[in-house]
């Protein structure tokens, strides 16, 4: 029998909480009902529109362990299956984390930017995988929940861990970080989002630098050379705990410096000069950004120690997540339409990169290239600018149609030219039946926009037009 993850003596230990019933071995933690596992500690959370409490019963009927509960609520659900009771749950997770992390003998990676920590958290869980056992965030469980969360399911035999730490306000990072306690924190970039709580950019730099605050003594910061940001967040790591600062990108001075990349439909062939020797590897997600990303993912992984030569032979398997790049390919031969799924967030440099990748995956014969654009959130005063100046880019990679929705495309659709108007609508809902009558054999299409705006359901509402044969 696998050894637990936590026992009813360690979780009382842990919270100093009290026990209502008998708790079993406990091999998972779960916040939610629909993804809990048996065996798991259901944590009652109280979110912002549903209270964790109103899913206690439903979690014992899924075979949970054990609920870790509110003090004030526990009297209510005594029957009902084996309680760990505390004065706040949040607190309870977050000492529960704590405690995962001071019994840990990992060595341990935290991720942060504007763009890419999602993809590059899971570019780490793979490579890292390979060589060793390695724990990772699920999704973007990243904010205040989501890192005591993942740090709570860490087993005590992980070699690696990695976390992936977001924000969109001053502050968060900090205290997150500060949780995580890794030996290698990484910086994809720093770009114009979150506006709307930040004065400018560089203001974003000092939040996502506040990773290094963090670091284990002696830590290394890996940070994109390339960004106008560069010198912010390299002092701010200079005056961390971190002992060693590794720069990557293209620019002359990067310790990991990209010196040659040939970019294909799925794949990428990179040359680097790592540290002053030159090294070649596939990578297996195409665009000239997250080749980049890729050199700051040799940084960490060499930090962290991991054999290199691994690393770089297992490139060829990061390939782009759900929502974040990944290639559906629909039908066969000349029927075939290619989505690049795209659907899960949005900003303006990453709008951007993924009409690079757009422009660089060929369409079927008669396809076109189509982009369907969400609203870009969280801008802020700058909102209608920013979403006018991605038209350039339209025309530089040579989007035949567009097609948008919600209020802030509303001033990109105006800037763009008649021809390549496809169709505008209010929200991804109206705009999804205009799309599907105006698809045809050949097109590629790629689809992006943030998470409000639910682009998402735009890329299942084509595979099911596809499954029905009305190609």
């Amino acid at each position: 029998m696998s050894v637990p993850l936590w026992t009813e003596a360690s979780l009382q230990a842990t919270t100093n909480g009290n026990i209502h019933g008998t708790i079993g071995a406990v091999t998972g933690v779960s916040i939610d009902t629909r993804t809990l596992n048996p065996g798991d500690l259901f944590v009652a959370l109280e979110g912002e529109s549903r209270d964790g409490h109103e899913f206690i019963r439903l979690a014992f009927e899924k075979g949970a362990s054990a609920a870790l509960v509110s003090d004030q609520r526990a009297a209510e659900f005594g029957d009902a299956g084996a309680l760990l009771a505390v004065p706040d749950v949040l607190d309870g997770l977050r000492q529960i984390g704590n405690a995962a992390r001071s019994r840990s003998h990992a060595r341990i990676a935290a991720v942060t930017g504007s763009v890419g920590k999602t993809g590059t958290k899971e570019a780490l869980k793979t490579l890292l995988s390979v060589q060793a056992e390695t724990h990772a965030s699920v999704a973007s469980y990243n904010n205040h929940f989501g890192v005591p969360l993942t740090l709570a399911r860490m087993a005590e035999s992980a070699h690696y861990g990695v976390f992936e730490i977001g924000m969109n306000h001053a502050g968060e990072i900090e205290p997150l970080t500060k949780m995580v306690k890794p030996h290698v924190a990484l910086i994809t970039t720093v770009e114009a989002v979150h506006l709307e709580f930040f004065p400018n950019v560089e203001a974003i730099a000092d939040a996502k630098s506040e990773i290094f605050s963090g670091l284990m003594p002696g830590g290394v910061a890996v940070i994109n050379r390339d960004n106008p940001h560069y010198e912010r967040m390299r002092l701010a790591a200079k005056a961390s705990p971190a002992e060693r600062i590794v720069s990557f990108g293209s620019h002359a001075e990067a310790d990991i410096r990209l010196l040659d990349i040939l970019l294909s439909p799925d794949a990428s062939d990179v040359t680097v000069d790592f540290f002053g020797s030159r090294k070649t590897y596939r990578l297996g997600s195409p665009g000239r950004h997250l080749a980049i990303n890729s050199l700051g993912i040799l940084g960490v992984t060499d930090a962290l120690g991991a054999d290199l030569d691994s690393v770089l032979s297992s490139m060829k398997e990061v390939t782009p997540p759900s929502g974040r790049g990944a290639r559906v390919m629909l039908g066969e031969g000349d029927d075939q339409i290619c989505i690049l799924d795209e659907s899960y967030n949005a900003n303006p440099a990453a709008v951007k990169a993924a009409l690079a990748v757009l422009a660089s995956t060929p369409t079927g014969k008669n396809g076109r290239r189509i982009a369907v654009l969400g609203d870009m959130r969280e801008l802020g005063e700058q909102s209608a600018q920013l979403h006018a100046g991605l038209a350039p880019d339209l025309s530089t990679h040579h989007v035949d149609l567009l097609f948008a929705c919600g209020p802030f495309m509303a001033s990109l659709w105006s800037e763009v030219s008649p021809s390549m108007r496809g169709a505008y609508a209010p929200d991804s809902a109206a705009l999804e039946p205009l799309l599907l009558e105006a698809l045809r054999p050949g097109d590629t299409i790629m689809i992006k926009g943030s998470l409000g705006s639910r682009m998402g359901p735009l890329v299942t509402a084509l595979r099911h037009h596809f499954a029905k044969g009305n190609l």
